[in-house]
């Protein structure tokens, strides 16, 4: 049996952009889509049946809304749903053991919205087993898209670039495999982009100041990115492969380029203390600031 595409389902703008996202990605995977809804996250012992039953109501209308919003946009999904008791991100993170990927709603700077609220977002994002794609209200399906000729938005243009953050440093093979295949997925390009720093006077050694400011530095990672990126363009012979290496900072960076992507893609290393979930600074921005959707990869 294929492994769903998990969505998390609370009835907001940003939920059902996220919705609307996750069935077309399900699509594209050929795989079918499953609607979460957290319910009863805070449940009390002294609830009455009565109170148990009214929140079943509500989280079956809001499955049910969800359902109506995609069997609208994208009819061609197989689609299921199903309620399960929270706390939100213990339910979550168990849906997504069994999932291809989670897809969340953010709202970025103002946080997360409905049941994904400060340490539940934090929570799933940073302990998440499985890749987490995060979307933000409005998001449309042209969205993803070059626009029209006279400019104007459309779906029948191509996808817009597959834009992959790489850490030279540490790169994994389970996020770039990742974007590579998203970009399959699109017919778009990949772009794989690192920002890189002149090492300061402070961290070099006694007879490496030279190396400040060596204009080879750049081309030398960017010959690095070429070589680290062959095999996967070997492995992805029909998809086109941009490599963009910048200096500066790298959340500034990767920001930058996500402006005009479809989908950012970055990586977070699988935590050796769970129970203190971490997802770095550079993911932490783009959670942060990026509007496009963003997929969060975990790796060792």
């Amino acid at each position: 049996m294929l492994s769903p595409v998990i969505v998390g389902v609370d009835g907001s703008a940003e939920s059902l952009a996220a919705v609307e996202w996750a069935a077309r990605e399900a699509v594209r995977r050929d795989r079918p889509l499953r609607l979460v809804h957290a319910r009863n996250w805070t449940r009390s012992h002294t609830e009455s049946e009565s109170a148990n039953a009214a929140q079943r109501h509500v989280a079956r209308r809001t499955l049910r809304r969800a359902e109506e919003h995609i069997r609208g946009s994208v009819p061609d999904v197989r689609l299921t749903d199903e309620q399960v008791e929270g706390p939100a991100t213990a339910a979550l993170l168990k849906a997504t053991e069994q999932a291809e990927l989670l897809v969340l709603g953010s709202r970025g700077l103002s946080g997360f919205t409905g049941v994904l609220v400060g340490s539940v977002a934090q929570g799933v994002v940073a302990t998440a087993p499985r890749p987490v794609v995060l979307v933000r209200a409005g998001e449309e399906a042209e969205d993803e898209h070059f626009p029209a000729d006279d400019g104007s938005p459309s779906t029948r243009t191509g996808f817009r670039d597959v834009v992959l953050g790489i850490d030279l440093a540490d790169a994994c093979d389970e996020v770039i495999e990742f974007a590579f295949e998203a970009a399959r997925l699109r017919h778009a390009r990949l772009r794989g982009v690192y920002a890189w720093q002149p090492p300061s006077a402070i961290s070099l050694g006694p007879g490496d100041i030279g190396l400040i400011n060596d204009p080879a530095q750049a081309e030398e990672w960017r010959n690095f990115l070429s070589t680290l990126l062959r095999v996967w363009r070997d492995k992805y012979p029909g998809t086109e492969v941009l490599e963009t290496v910048v200096e500066g900072k790298a959340s500034t960076v990767l920001v930058r380029a996500a402006s005009a992507a479809s989908l950012l893609v970055v990586g977070r290393r699988l935590s050796e203390r769970p129970t203190v979930p971490r997802i770095g600074p550079v993911t932490h921005a783009a959670v942060h600031h990026v509007r496009c959707p963003l997929a969060v990869v975990p790796h060792e």
